[in-house]
């Protein structure tokens, strides 16, 4: 007999669950004559295998970043550091900016196997190519292979999202 789980309990429940805060990014070269790069802010997100290396990020079904990363298999990640808040609410904003303000004024270059762009200043680094998306509910869970990892920044500690808001480790 399968119980009912109040929406609101599972998503206060689940705030008790400190996440690191990583920018995901891909480049849509189908979007205009250069193309269009395209982020989203995740805290859902992890590593699923040393042997090959590889990652899990979980994007809401049918969002932008989900239609994309179906169509273009090669993304990076940028583990944000606690100096990158304002990155993080930037790219949480969905739907309501464009994605081309979202990179304005945003320090970052292309990644050599993704293409996608990758922020300065961020952690780590890491660019992937997707090797499966298994639907979860209304979301993606997008399992990818790391082609490449960087840890460019050994400055500042990490960005969390703890309780609904961005914290830094103290």
């Amino acid at each position: 007999m399968a119980q009912t789980v109040d929406p609101d309990a599972f998503r206060a429940a689940m705030t008790r669950l400190n996440a690191g805060v990583v920018l995901i990014t891909a480049h849509d070269p189908e979007d205009g004559p250069r193309g269009e790069d395209v982020g989203m802010t995740a805290t859902a997100f992890m590593s699923v295998s040393l042997e090959p290396p590889m990652v899990l990020v979980s994007v809401r079904t049918g969002s932008r970043m989900d239609e994309l990363l179906e169509r273009q298999p090669r993304w990076a990640a940028s583990v944000l550091s606690e100096s990158q808040r304002h990155i993080a609410g930037r790219f949480a904003l969905r739907g309501r900016v464009s994605d081309r303000l979202l990179f304005e004024d945003i320090s970052y270059y292309r990644g050599e196997h993704s293409g996608a762009p990758i922020l300065g200043g961020a952690l780590s680094i890491l660019e992937c190519e997707t090797d499966q998306r298994v639907p979860a509910g209304d979301h993606t869970l997008v399992v990818a292979r790391v082609l490449a990892a960087r840890t460019p920044s050994a400055e500042g500690g990490p960005l969390a999202y703890f309780r609904g808001r961005y914290r830094f480790l103290r």
